[in-house]
């Protein structure tokens, strides 16, 4: 009778799903040598051949698809077997991965991270900054818990089957000028439309903010954008902004919580725009020390929600 070890079956469903060594091993925390010493054992436990070569990598056998396919069942039910024991114990203890992009983290990750270490001191709790393109593959294989993305107003994120969106947080996307911008006197909304022949700065070509701030100018301004600065970093695109001249379109939560003098933020004058902060999770029940950090993370959107009311 063949038997299985959890941990190596894990590697092999990584590898199915991210596609390379060097990817699972990134994601894992690995080296390469050690994710390929791991699968080379579980093909000696199993006598099968479940790697292949594949050009520089390498590549899942049929046997391997076929094994990767009952790790990924053996994996959600050693999680479900977890999650009863959790709360069949009745104390609030675990450890909960979650990851959120830049100004989730900020502000709502951080925030309910201390509020566990006060009320749930048995809880372990790990944080990791990741956009939601590099977070879901960890989600659903059970190497994260808990995601925050975000989508933009027109640019909706596909909703694969298998995990569950639930809605944390509407903000409103504000215009973001230097202050001595030729429009920065009035304080009223600024129209897209004036901002033709400024240079833009955004988040990195192919996320959804590049996305939005360029259907937005397209589409309200009639215009293609300059956008001469890139980076998914909030605080560097406002460092632009301050510095060069550059003007962005960013959302509420990004911004400096007091004044900036270097700094105009308006509203859009043609249009209110919007960016929806969206938590992710797994289908089936939560264990309950991910229950508890979801309420902690849900009440610190609240608390942002009634500030931008």
């Amino acid at each position: 009778m063949i038997e299985l070890d959890l941990r190596r079956l894990r590697l092999l469903r990584e590898l199915e799903v991210r596609g390379t060594l060097g990817a699972v091993a990134s994601a894992l925390g690995y080296s390469p040598s050690s994710v390929s010493q791991q699968l080379s054992v579980l093909e000696k436990e199993t006598g099968a051949r479940l790697l292949e070569k594949a050009g520089r990598g390498v590549r899942l056998t049929d046997a391997g698809r076929l094994l990767a396919q009952h790790a990924g069942v053996l994996l959600k039910a050693a999680e479900a077997a977890a999650t009863d024991l959790a709360a069949l114990g009745g104390e609030v203890r675990g450890t909960v991965r979650a990851s959120g992009l830049q100004s989730a983290t900020r502000r709502l990750l951080i925030p309910a991270v201390a509020r566990m270490m006060a009320d749930h001191p048995r809880v372990r709790t790990e944080v990791s900054e990741l956009e939601l393109e590099q977070a879901l593959p960890g989600l659903r294989l059970g190497s994260l818990d808990l995601v925050i993305s975000d989508e933009y107003d027109g640019h909706p994120r596909p909703r694969p089957a298998g995990l569950r969106f639930t809605l944390l947080l509407v903000e409103p996307l504000k215009v973001v000028l230097p202050s001595g911008h030729r429009l920065a006197g009035s304080d009223g909304p600024v129209a897209l439309s004036g901002l033709r022949d400024d240079v833009w700065v955004a988040s990195d070509q192919g996320t959804g903010h590049h996305e939005m701030v360029v259907g937005s100018c397209r589409s309200l301004g009639g215009y293609e954008p300059d956008v001469r600065h890139r980076s998914s970093d909030a605080d560097v695109q406002l460092e632009f902004v301050r510095s060069t001249g550059a003007v962005a379109l960013l959302p509420a939560l990004t911004l400096p919580s007091g004044a900036d003098p270097a700094l105009v933020i308006r509203n859009i004058a043609e249009q209110r725009l919007g960016r929806r902060l969206v938590v992710v999770l797994r289908d089936g029940p939560s264990a309950p020390a991910l229950t508890a950090f979801l309420a902690a993370v849900t009440e610190q959107a609240r608390q942002h929600a009634s500030l931008l009311a």
